[in-house]
């Protein structure tokens, strides 16, 4: 491995939104009570790079190409050298890496269930028949229809602040969003309902966020190895796992989650749907910390098994 050497301060690369800079804030503040000498003033820069995620509002992320868009530029800017590591929402990140690049931190993860936003202040199954919910995400669509097929669901971007305008504003009458981003955010207090995992399954590494750099940085990696979380990597090592053998993406409704019960054992919970939410497939599995990895490609190739090659959405042109 190559021993880099710092001239300069440690740049952390981040999207511009307010969730990703709160992300990039709680990395440095982190790193900083690690190590003393990241502590003072201009030790540690934060670069914001806008990626093709954050321009493409007018469509549905399946639509313009999958989740990597919101990684693409900032992978380059590492890969480059212009910046020393990425800050991601690893919910964000796709299966497979650009060679060269890892992520080798993952910090503690907050609660990982979706929140329920509704203008009346009523639940999922409280909305009238033909209501409109408002999310961009297929998982989100998909679980929503599952329980409520009645229901129309319409696409809906933007920043938390720009969904909960939308829905203040009347143009739908309730949406979702990840209650890991609020509590980062400190916007919990308008949570209608936590929905838990019976009812919606959440994301892949939901509430997790994830520290990326150059395989070979060897001092940058001495710094963040401090900060790593090993619950949060077992249990996203082991739904990552799950995503890779399904090749799942943006583009195919897939939830996963795992936890660690009573007696320390990793439980994996998965599920894999059609965008209409008219067929699922669920399966779970458990094992120990240490087989995380196996658990997950175990339990998706027993899910890749029921799975008729209908249920994913073709890949875009």
């Amino acid at each position: 491995m190559t021993r880099s050497v710092r001239t300069g301060p440690l740049r952390i690369g981040t999207r511009g939104s307010p969730l990703a800079l709160a992300q990039a804030h709680e990395t440095r503040a982190r790193l900083s009570a690690a190590h003393p000498e990241l502590a003072g003033p201009g030790a540690i820069e934060i670069v914001v790079i806008k990626t093709t995620g954050d321009r493409i509002q007018d469509r549905t992320l399946a639509e313009a190409g999958g989740k990597g868009l919101f990684t693409k530029e900032i992978e380059e800017a590492l890969a480059g050298g212009a910046i020393d590591l990425a800050v991601h929402s690893m919910k964000d990140v796709p299966t497979w890496l650009p060679e060269g690049l890892e992520i080798s931190c993952l910090l503690p993860r907050v609660d990982a269930r979706d929140a329920w936003f509704s203008a009346s202040g009523g639940g999922l199954d409280d909305l009238p028949a033909g209501a409109v919910v408002g999310t961009a995400s297929l998982r989100r669509q998909a679980q929503v229809l599952a329980r409520r097929p009645d229901l129309k669901v319409v696409p809906l971007r933007g920043n938390v602040g720009t969904r909960l305008a939308k829905l203040a504003a009347g143009e739908v009458a309730a949406t979702l969003l990840a209650l890991a981003g609020l509590t980062r955010l400190g916007l919990t207090d308008g949570v209608t309902a936590v929905l838990e995992p019976e009812v919606m399954l959440p994301a892949v590494a939901q509430g997790a966020i994830g520290i990326e750099c150059r395989s070979a940085d060897a001092a940058t990696l001495a710094l963040l190895a401090p900060l790593s979380c090993a619950e949060t990597v077992a249990r996203v090592t082991a739904e990552r796992a799950l995503l890779a053998v399904l090749d799942g993406s943006c583009r195919t409704p897939i939830a996963a989650h795992a936890r660690f019960d009573g007696a320390g054992e990793l439980v994996l919970d998965a599920l894999v749907l059609r965008p209409d939410g008219s067929e699922s497939f669920a399966a779970s599995g458990r094992g120990r910390e240490a087989e995380a990895k196996a658990l997950g490609r175990s339990l998706g190739e027993h899910l890749k098994a029921l799975l008729p090659p209908d249920v994913f959405l073709p890949r875009p042109s």
